[in-house]
């Protein structure tokens, strides 16, 4: 099930760029760029999240990294 998941993840991204590139200026190359590279991102971390769904989410992060960071912060 997971490929299927997969599979249909990046259909959908496909058919959104070629959407939303076909509908921008061909002279806005940094802008392209910026799509780009923000499409990729996101189809990379919403695969992660279908093959590994118990993966914790950017909330845990933030908070594993500051938490330690209050505790120094409040001792002082």
């Amino acid at each position: 099930m997971k490929w299927g998941d997969w599979g249909l993840l990046t259909f959908l991204m496909i058919i959104f760029a070629l959407y939303e590139w076909s509908k921008m200026d061909k002279g806005l190359k940094k802008e392209r760029a910026a799509y780009a590279v923000l499409n990729v991102t996101v189809w990379m971390l919403s695969l992660l999240l279908v093959l590994f769904p118990k993966l914790p989410g950017p909330t845990q992060l933030v908070e594993a990294v500051l938490k330690p960071l209050s505790k120094i912060l409040e001792t002082k």
